[in-house]
């Protein structure tokens, strides 16, 4: 098992397919850690946060376009 890195200071973006009616149904991601893709939600900032390795992060997203997830 990997320890997660510090996520704290990293720099987080917001998806731009927003959700719901006031856009609020978001995930945020972070580019700042080397071949891996952190994922939380954007409205519990300091919830879990779902670590995906580079080669998971295309198909996850594929995912979740197509309404496979």
């Amino acid at each position: 098992m990997r320890a997660t890195p510090g996520l704290s200071t990293t720099h987080w973006r917001k998806s731009s397919y927003s959700g719901g009616e006031q856009g609020d149904e978001c995930v945020e991601v972070c580019d700042d850690i080397p071949g891996a893709v952190p994922v939380r939600d954007s409205k519990n900032a300091g919830g879990p946060v779902l670590m995906l390795d580079g080669a998971t992060w295309q198909p996850f997203v594929d995912g979740v376009k197509n309404g496979c997830l």
